[in-house]
């Protein structure tokens, strides 16, 4: 699996879980769905994606993206 098929599948898990933490625990956890998703816009100008950096140095192969 490359570095773009994990970070946008870490990505929509982490979004999908913060919804699900949102509507049966606190509503304030929507504040991790917002960071991901600036995360994400910001990595589309960018480039720069914390988690695909954090996958080169343990040795995982780039994709398209990163």
């Amino acid at each position: 699996m490359s570095i773009d098929r994990i970070v946008l599948a870490f990505a929509g898990s982490v979004i999908l879980i913060s919804l699900g933490l949102a509507v049966y625990v606190n509503i304030n956890w929507l504040w991790l769905t917002a960071f991901v998703g600036a995360n994400l816009f910001q990595s589309a100008f960018t480039g720069f994606c914390p988690l695909a950096t954090m996958l080169k140095k343990m040795g995982k192969q780039s994709g398209a993206a990163f």
